[in-house]
């Protein structure tokens, strides 16, 4: 089972980032998605989950109308577009998969919002 992220880095404020977990070893379909992240310091913490069509989403109130989460169950990809990026969202971003039990874990990309 692999959880691969990319699209982190640094951007300036209000500025915009795509990041995307591409998942494999698992049927990715039946899993439903989510994003974490943890800052320097602070505990992990939820940002956005869609269900295993993409029918359903939900965020955390931070990020609530800045993101969006998306899947492409064809490419096994899960995204989240990240706009009006602010500092207080540096933090190391997680894709997580689960479903039932079963929850798998990525490596994480780093997103630094600085100027």
């Amino acid at each position: 089972v692999q959880l691969v992220e990319s699209g982190g880095g640094l951007v300036q404020p209000g500025g915009s980032l795509r990041l995307s977990c591409a998942a494999s070893g698992f049927t990715f379909s039946s899993y439903v998605m989510s994003w974490y992240r943890q800052a320097p310091g602070k505990e992990r913490e939820f940002v956005a989950v869609i269900s295993w069509i993409g029918g359903s989403t939900y965020y955390a109130d931070s990020v609530k109308g800045r993101f969006t989460i998306s899947r492409d169950n064809a490419k096994n990809t899960v995204y989240l577009q990240m706009n009006s990026l602010k500092p207080e969202d540096t933090a190391v971003y997680y894709c997580n998969a689960t479903r039932n039990t079963l929850t798998y874990w990525g490596q994480g990309t780093q997103v630094t919002v600085s100027s």
